[in-house]
This record gives structure tokens, sequence and C-alpha cells, in this order.
């Protein structure tokens, strides 16, 4: 039986207990992280039966929601790539929330020294209720059909490790936070100009559309423009500088949604360049092979 409004609730439920995890953090307290558990837990259940509709047999699942401006919606399409895109991210997200029940607590307990049970215990529910909105964001980026929407899914995640570091990482974390978001700005300006960019010659923003550039003559550099944004999320170099030191000074339990923050580029890399445009994508091929190699050497410093 195919549950309602499937990839809906996949992408939103993280983002309902969040805003209960907000509402309710006096009276929940230190159980919010059950809280947030759960909610991944039921996430992780509905995209296995996605899964395994699809395995099955059935056709992609396609979701349409209402019209949020002039040929911008809220499509969301789960395939075989999509699909297994969330769930591998969507798993990584409840294993880290549990791991976090214990360790974010003990982190508190030593940045926040002496601030009282009650000063804790807003901290721990505020954990919980900004690290929900990382699952929102991945899975919005893994099923958005609308380069827009995607676009926002991403920028989602941006601020949201802002505050995360701000609040929990080490010694420098508001600077290094900063400069996160800063290049996360960056890497946003250069993907929006190359959907405006792709609307302005096809008159859409949806991907389904995109194959229509296609032997168009600005494709090249559209596809140029999106790689520099995508490359700044990738840390790929030269635009590799930001990585280093957030990963010096994120918390641990940060580590694991860092990983899938940077490399989520890669999956919008094949789904909305490669897959539609592989003809045009193929004179990228020898340069990021390149570029790749240098940030093997060069990613550390």
């Amino acid at each position: 039986m195919m549950i309602s409004s499937l990839l809906l609730q996949i992408v939103f439920i993280p983002a309902a207990a969040s805003l209960a995890i907000f509402l309710f953090r006096h009276e929940l307290g230190k159980r919010a992280g059950w809280v947030a558990v759960l909610s991944l837990v039921y996430t992780t259940l509905l995209l296995a039966v996605g899964g395994i509709r699809l395995w099955q047999g059935h056709p992609p699942i396609h979701e349409q929601y209402l019209l949020i401006a002039p040929h911008i919606r809220l499509g969301l399409l789960a395939d075989g790539l999509s699909i297994a895109v969330a769930l591998i991210s969507n798993i990584l997200c409840l294993v880290l929330a549990t791991f976090s029940i214990r360790y974010i607590d003990h982190r508190i307990e030593i940045i926040y020294a002496g601030v009282g049970r009650n000063r804790e215990a807003s901290y721990y529910t505020r954990f919980y209720y900004l690290f929900l909105f990382f699952p929102m964001g991945f899975m919005g980026v893994s099923f958005s059909t609308n380069l827009i929407g995607m676009y926002f899914f991403l920028e989602s995640l941006t601020i949201t490790l802002y505050f995360l570091m701000a609040y929990f990482g080490y010694i420098e974390r508001v600077r290094i936070a900063m400069m996160c978001l800063l290049w996360g700005i960056f890497s946003a300006v250069f993907f929006l100009a190359g959907s405006l960019l792709t609307y302005a010659q096809i008159g859409s923003f949806e991907i389904a559309r995109m194959g229509a550039l296609e032997g168009n003559p600005m494709t090249v550099w559209i596809i140029a423009v999106f790689l520099i944004g995508l490359f700044a999320k990738l840390a790929v170099f030269p635009f590799h500088v930001w990585m280093p030191w957030v990963h010096a000074e994120h918390p641990t339990c940060i580590a694991g949604l860092l990983a899938v923050y940077a490399n989520i580029a890669a999956y919008i890399i094949v789904r909305a360049l490669i897959l539609p445009l592989f003809n045009d994508f193929q004179v990228f091929g020898p340069p990021i092979m390149v570029l790749a190699l240098i940030t093997m050497v060069t990613a550390p410093f």
C-alpha cells in the first residue's frame, strides 16, 4: 500500500519534530534527543518503503505541491538514484542523532560549565531543534525536481551548520562558523546564478527540462557557473581553504553531517548536470580529474 504524501512526510517530518522540540523545550529538556531519534526512525522506515516499491519494479514516486511562484513548484522525485542517496543520508543522521544523546550532554558541560542545569537543558534542546534541519535539507536536496527548491534546501543546510558550529564548536567556533557561512553564501550565489541562466535559456527551473540546453552555446558557461558553486561546497581546490578549519573546529557529532553536507554537491552534479547534459559536460571531465588529484594533495593545508 502506498503511503499518502510519502516524500513530503520524509522531507518535513524532521522540521515538524524540530518545531515540537522548540515549542516544548522546557517540558522535554534532555528527552529532546529521543524525539529527534524517533522522527528519524519513522522517516527511515518511509524511505525503506519507497525503496522496496522501486526495487519491486514500481514507477518512480513523483509528488507535486503548491505553486510558490511562476515556474517554481515544490516537486519531489524518488527514483533509484535519489532514494539511495536519501536513505544513506537519513540513516547517517539517525545514527548521529542517537550518538549525540550522550555526547552533546558532555559537550555542553565542557563549553558552558557553570551555567546551571536549566541553561544546560536549553542548549541541549537547541542542539536538537537545529540538528533536525540537516535531515530535512538532505532529503529536500535528494528529492527536489526544481533548481530553486534545491537551492532552498541547500541553504537551509548552510545556515544550520553556522548555528551548530557557533554554539557547539571549539575555541574559535564563532569565527570558523562565519568563515563556513561566507563560503556557503559564495557557493549559493553561483548556484543561483546558474539557475537563473538556465531559466533565461529554457524558461524553466525544472531539472527534467535541462536536457533542452544540450547543444546551446551558453550551456558550457552555465555548467561552469554551477560547478564553481558546487566545487566550493565540495571543497575542491582552490575552493578548499575553509574545510581544514571547519574540520578542526566542529564537534565530533557533526563530522558525519559535514561530510554529507559537502558531498551532497556530487549528487547535484550527477542529477542536474551529468544526466541531462552528458555530452556537453564531457569537456569538463579532464579538468575535474586534475582538480581532484590536486585536492587530494592540498586539501589538508
